[in-house]
């Protein structure tokens, strides 16, 4: 009898399941009840911000899902309170893990953009929002995305109006390897990011507000045709939008925090899938 095809989420667990294997041990201590493996719950929280779901919806739905359970050996569903717990373990370092082991199998360019983007804390909706006048506070999420494969190469995630110019340096400083051009928009033009990036090897290519003729003679001398590359930035984050949800569900700061890092994962391992 054949066999039959891996469907696309199929692959996206075996993926994300050999991320976990990379990046983790097992079990996190040797104290551990060694129930279910780090590398079990790491996929299954992928699954619950891919699917934009709850943890109960979640495991109710893999019930009917032997293949993605035999995927990664899961004889035994946990409760939702343990994925819960798993989720506040897995601390913000292992996901920036994940990311980094996650941009490697796919092809990059050098050429970056640098943009933010806000998501809601809250799934209210936005009829609601305006009817009641009430105001979501956002976080602003800032993507270093790479223009040939849009690859998500880091992440920046605050609750507060920190300037564009003041998130960029640390950004840079954690991808000098990966960077050789950053695209920027006015927001980024402050001459200590330049002169970082410059530092650091990379080439600034950041549009100057634009105060005197000097600076619109800057501008215009830019090359059009690779600032206009940045847009690859406003591209990725409408897709992570439209496909994982404008909000997160966490309630916490630092776990909303984490859940756009996975989801930053998650779009990375499915643009390898699409390649």
């Amino acid at each position: 009898m054949q066999a039959l095809p891996k469907s696309r989420l199929l692959r996206f667990v075996e993926q994300a399941y050999h991320l976990a294997r990379r990046a983790v041990a097992r079990y996190s201590s040797k104290f551990s009840k060694r129930r279910y493996t780090l590398h079990q719950h790491i996929v299954l929280l992928c699954l619950k911000v891919r699917k934009n779901t709850t943890y109960r919806t979640l495991l109710d739905e893999l019930i009917e899902m032997p293949r993605i359970r035999s995927a990664i050996s899961l004889e035994e569903l946990p409760s939702p309170s343990t994925l819960c717990k798993a989720f506040n373990r897995l601390n913000m370092a292992v996901w920036r893990v994940l990311l980094n082991l996650s941009v490697a199998p796919l092809p990059t360019n050098g050429i970056v953009g640098i943009d933010a983007s806000g998501f809601d804390r809250s799934h209210a909706s936005k009829h609601y929002t305006k009817r009641t006048k009430l105001t979501i506070q956002q976080l602003k999420v800032t993507l270093l995305v790479d223009t040939r494969s849009n690859a998500i190469l880091d992440v920046h995630v605050t609750t507060t109006r920190k300037h564009d110019s003041k998130i960029a340096p640390s950004l840079i400083k954690r991808n000098t390897r990966e960077v050789d051009i950053l695209l920027g928009d006015k927001g980024y033009d402050d001459q200590k990011v330049r002169a970082l990036a410059r530092s650091t090897g990379v080439r600034p290519l950041i549009k100057h507000r634009e105060f005197s003729s000097l600076q619109k003679a800057w501008n215009t001398r830019l090359d059009a045709d690779l600032y206009g590359q940045r847009s690859q930035n406003e591209t990725v984050n409408s897709r992570l939008k439209r496909k994982y949800g404008a909000f997160v569900r966490s309630r916490h700061w630092w776990k909303q925090f984490r859940e756009i890092a996975v989801g930053c994962l998650i779009h990375n391992i499915d643009k390898e899938l699409s390649t």
